[in-house]
């Protein structure tokens, strides 16, 4: 971190302590690369009595150039407090996690309606500030409106219920104590190891009170994100273990997008030819159609890179967690002699199934270990090389086949549906999606065209996260000049109805949102899950409830395309496969909000995806008196028996 405006600590600055916050924001920026950015872009807020007049009225100074400085701070209405976070993720994953916006709350549910956008931002290392407002520091009058009271505690407040889901949390109960905790936010923001959530509890009388702040404190600070460089033991140990692979694998995760190495890996390939499987966070870590993509890997992976993985005798993680689903709950890596190599950026993750670590910045790592691999001619076999090609060409005949729409006026599957938008798309537009079963289907068959088009959020799987994350998404393509960028959220009803109200904000700011809508009536991708550990799709459909307490009527008569037309969008109605194709074209062009809605039908076995290719451990009742989970047990028990312990 450096300083870069006047320093003239004699002189003070009379200010709130949250005028003083803003202040402070608006000038603390990011440089990587040599290139500048800054950190805290916009603030995001719904008030009340808690921010009202605190942070609420430095927010008009701020945007006004108020407090004697032409330093601004843009202010963004939002509806729901989780989608606000949801959207300062996607502007922050979208700005390569170089700048983030601002979450601003009264106290109460304002402020508890942001642990699970803070679960979800700090679970996937992407940097956004909350600025939750407090019970009284000063306790005038106890229990203020909202206070929750802890009769053993009186320092607790419900804000308490973010510090386990954040990197860094302070509550600030004098205006002095603001000066380390802001250095410390600013310092975790952007830390490229520690980045996620971080919050500053504000108690409102602390916020509103005056103090003579040293004009120091407002200087331009520009916090450098590192990319340390590997250890050169660690180094030399990484390339003795590719050196002496036979079929080495390489699993792609979010790492190589917040590295921004995907030049990098491309090279490392290229030099190796080592095939490289995908994360859904590293998905889009090489094109599609690159000779050493092998798609996802994992629950919801490629036949392709699952083979690889259950054969391959050095597996080396770059940027990934290895979260159960890409692991297929310790049941993929089946080589008895398989080894792991982890370049990361944490030791944390980089030590995970007591692997070699090599702990650098993915694309520092990968430069250094392609370099030292030069000079010594390490090269794969080309007879893995003609396999896995081969492989990944049998993969796309299965893919058509799913995307394949031989009826024009038929009523098209989900998997068509996406056969239909990959036929319309190019590397401009940008996919956001979060759970159902979409994101299996995304990963399994999407080719992805760019290294920004395929953002799935895997890491916490919020319903709900898509159309405020596309919010997000959006004003960050216009902070890099990229306006016309299509950006779509697909959801299916059950995310829909989670969390539709953001759609009024990208109305009001005349975003472009293309929001695809499928109705399939109910929880299908739990349903899915449901029927296959035993538990019937019970209470996983959309319909009346029957005679027998079950909910196997009719369909609710449920208009979600009215919903989104009440809200202010523009909505194209898509019966047939015919229909869908010239609707999605159409949003595509669209100026304003857009809105595509259709209802899907269920896949047969020709039309629907292929398959799982591996396992997922969801435990099923041990004991049980219905056949379907007596079944599903037995199952289980033969699938778990080949779960194992990297050690």
């Amino acid at each position: 971190m450096s300083r870069t405006g006047p320093r003239t600590p004699s002189r003070t600055r009379r200010l709130t302590t949250a005028q003083a916050l803003v202040a402070f924001l608006a000038r603390q920026y990011t440089e990587r690369d040599g290139r500048r950015h800054r950190l805290i872009s916009a603030t995001w807020g719904i008030f009340g009595h808690g921010n009202v007049a605190g942070i609420g009225q430095a927010l008009v100074e701020a945007g006004h150039g108020g407090n004697g400085t032409a330093y601004r701070m843009p202010y963004l209405q939002g509806r729901n407090e989780q989608a606000m976070v949801h959207a300062a993720v996607g502007y922050a994953r979208q700005s390569g996690r170089l700048s983030a916006h601002a979450v601003t709350t009264s106290i109460g549910p304002g402020a508890t309606n942001l642990v699970t956008g803070a679960a979800l931002a700090t679970i996937n290392h992407l940097p956004v500030l909350l600025l939750p407002g407090d019970t009284f520091a000063t306790r005038p009058a106890d229990p203020v409106l909202q206070q929750l009271e802890v009769p053993y505690a009186g320092d607790v407040s419900v804000n308490d219920c973010l510090r386990p889901v954040s990197r860094y949390f302070d509550r600030v109960t004098r205006p002095e104590a603001l000066i380390p905790a802001a250095l410390q936010a600013m310092r975790v923001l952007a830390d490229p190891a520690e980045t996620g959530a971080v919050t500053l509890a504000l108690p409102q009388d602390v916020q509103a009170e005056a103090y003579d702040w040293p004009e120091e404190f407002f200087a331009e600070r520009v916090w450098r994100v590192r990319r340390p460089a590997p250890d050169t033991a660690e180094l030399e140990a990484a390339v003795r273990a590719v050196r002496s692979a036979r079929r080495p694998l390489i699993v792609a995760g979010g790492g190589v997008r917040h590295s921004a190495a995907e030049e990098t890996l491309a090279a490392f390939t290229a030099a190796t030819r080592i095939p490289v499987a995908s994360t859904q966070a590293g998905k889009g870590a090489l094109r599609h159609d690159h000779p050493a993509d092998v798609g996802g890997i994992g629950h919801t992976g490629t036949a392709t890179a699952d083979e690889l993985a259950r054969t391959a005798d050095l597996v080396i993680g770059v940027g990934t967690r290895y979260t159960d689903f890409t692991t297929a709950s310790g049941t993929l890596f089946q080589n008895p002699n398989v080894r792991f190599l982890n370049l990361n950026i944490t030791g944390f993750d980089a030590h995970k199934l007591a692997a070699l670590p090599l702990v650098a910045d993915a694309r520092t790592g990968l430069e250094a270990l392609t370099s030292a691999l030069a000079g010594r001619g390490y090269r794969i076999d080309p007879a893995y090389e003609t396999e896995y090609t081969g492989a990944k060409e049998a993969w796309e005949e299965q893919v058509e086949a799913s995307f394949t729409t031989p009826d024009p006026t038929a009523r098209p599957t989900q998997t068509q549906v996406l056969g239909l938008l990959d036929t319309l798309v190019t590397e401009e537009d940008i996919l956001i999606n979060a759970a159902g079963s979409l994101p299996g289907d995304l990963h399994k068959l999407w080719r992805t065209r760019s290294r920004d088009q395929y953002h799935v959020e895997y890491g916490y799987s919020c319903m709900g996260y898509e159309i405020p994350a596309a919010i997000g998404v959006l004003l960050a393509t216009q902070a890099q000049g990229h306006e016309g960028r299509p950006v779509w959220a697909l959801v299916g009803d059950g995310t829909y109805l989670m969390n539709p109200t953001e759609i009024v904000t990208a109305v009001q700011e005349n975003l472009p949102l293309r929001l695809l809508i499928l109705q399939n009536h109910g929880y299908a991708s739990i349903g899915g899950l449901s029927e296959a550990v035993g538990g019937e799709r019970f209470g996983t459909a959309y319909r009346h409830r029957d005679p027998d307490g079950g909910f196997t009527g009719p369909p609710l008569p449920v208009d979600l395309a009215a919903n989104a037309a009440s809200l202010g969008m523009r909505v194209l109605r898509a019966t047939t496969v015919d229909d869908l194709r010239k609707a999605l074209a159409e949003a595509r062009s669209a100026e304003g909000p857009t809105c595509v809605y259709v209802e899907t039908e269920t896949p047969d076995t020709v039309s629907g995806p292929p398959p799982a290719q591996a396992w997922w451990d969801v435990p099923v009742a041990e004991t049980a008196s219905r056949p379907a989970a007596v079944t599903a047990r037995e199952e289980y028990d033969r699938r778990v028996a080949a779960r194992r312990h990297h050690l």
